[in-house]
This record gives C-alpha cells, structure tokens and sequence, in this order.
C-alpha cells in the first residue's frame, strides 16, 4: 500500500514537471529573437558615411545602402529636411510596411547641419543592435566633390524636402541588390545569417508579392531632389513660416 508521504511527493514532482513544460527563459527569448532579426548581421560605417556623402539623392542612398548591407531584409530611406538647411535620414526596416518609421525598426540616422557660410558637417549613429556606433564629426565644405544630396544645400534655391522609400519600391530594391551579389560573388558567398548568395536574381511571381523586379523594369537609381519624374515620391515642402 502507497503511503500519503509517497503520493504527496509524486504530486509535487508531476506538478513541477508540468510547470516547466512550454517554458523558456529570457536568455532563450533574447537568442531567438537575435536570430530572427539578424542582429548578427554587419554594417560597414564607413561604407555607408561614404554612400552619403557620394549619392545623388535619396533613391541612389537607398540602393548603395543596400548593397553594402549584407543581410536578407531589405533598408527603407527616410529623408526630412529641417529649418535652416538641417538634414535627417534615417535608415529602418518597414516591418509593418507603413511607409513611416517607428522607433523600434531604427537601423541609424545621418544628421546633416550648417555650421558656417558654405560648410556643415554631418554624423551617423547607429540604433537598435547598432546603437554602440556614433561616428564622427564630417565635415563638408562648398566646392568638394561629393554628390548632389549633398552639395545642393549649398545652391541659394535649395527647397527643403521629404522621402521615405515606398513600400512597393522594396521588392525593386530587393531584386536590384540580388543582381548585384550575383555579379559580385567574391563579395557575398553568404550573408552573416547563413543565407548563400552568388545564384541568379529571384524572378517575380505571378502574383506579384515575391521579391522580383516588378513588370515594367527597373529604376536607373539615383535623382535630385526636387526633380519630378514619373513614379517618384520625392516632392518640395517649403519650410512653414
């Protein structure tokens, strides 16, 4: 016969034993989610303070940006240009695909501002998983060669204005950076989260939500600002009064 000391201590143990079914640790939590957002994965500052300072407008830092990043999810581009010639771009990953840019999907911002007659000076800092990166200071003066995001601050007829990279653009972005791994296989043999690069671009489905150049070709890359052309989104906003 079973004693009650006997069935009072299976109890204990069977209840323990259910207790720790289905649970995890934060440790676990933290690595999951370092795995499914691929935190792990590199930015190259330098790179991406150069694509800054050399691109021709926001569509062009778009897709410099992407190719330097190296893993699968694909860098939206927002641009808001502020009083006195005051410049923000911040780099983020649309996950809600909403076209705006919420504080969790921060990647990094580029902070543009005058600092004398005919110079200024920029800075980026990184968020999220990049939060430990600040750059510094880099200064830019009229007449250096760099590109026109940049050097049209200086034209006395700069309009301020504002970008974000269209949700429906990312799938171009996505199969344009695709080509160019493809054409640089010593490059990107694999991305920091395991992904093998090197193969042909993917080619758009059939119905049209894959990652593939969307009918009707692809953008030449790069544009000014203020420059109207059909489908951009880059539109002037003078500064309210």
């Amino acid at each position: 016969m079973i004693s009650k000391t006997k069935l009072l201590a299976s109890a204990l143990i069977l209840a323990l034993g259910t207790a720790g079914v289905g649970c995890e640790s934060d440790h676990d939590r933290v690595d999951r989610w370092a795995t499914t957002e691929n935190t792990n994965v590199k930015i190259d500052w330098d790179k991406v303070n150069q694509a800054y300072r050399d691109a021709s407008g926001p569509e062009d830092l778009e897709k410099r940006v992407n190719e330097i990043y190296e893993g699968n999810e694909v860098i939206s581009i927002a641009v808001k240009d502020q009083d006195d010639k005051t410049q923000i771009v911040t780099g983020f990953f649309d996950k809600n695909a909403n076209g705006t840019v919420d504080e969790s999907e921060k990647i990094f911002t580029i902070k543009r501002e005058p600092t004398a007659d005919n110079t200024a000076q920029y800075q980026t800092t990184g968020y999220g998983p990049y939060a430990g990166y600040h750059s510094p200071f880099f200064s830019i003066v009229s007449g250096m060669v760099m590109g026109s995001m940049i050097s049209n601050m200086f034209s006395p007829r700069y309009v301020p204005m504002t970008y974000v990279t269209p949700h429906q653009r990312l799938a171009d972005l996505h199969y344009e950076r695709s080509t160019y791994r493809a054409q640089n296989p010593e490059r990107f043999k694999a991305s920091k989260s395991g992904r093998n690069y090197g193969g042909k671009a993917s080619k758009p489905s059939s119905t049209g939500r894959s990652w593939g150049r969307p009918s009707g070709g692809g953008r030449s890359g790069g544009g000014r600002f203020g420059l109207a052309r059909s489908g951009r989104t880059v539109r002037p906003e003078r500064l309210a009064a």
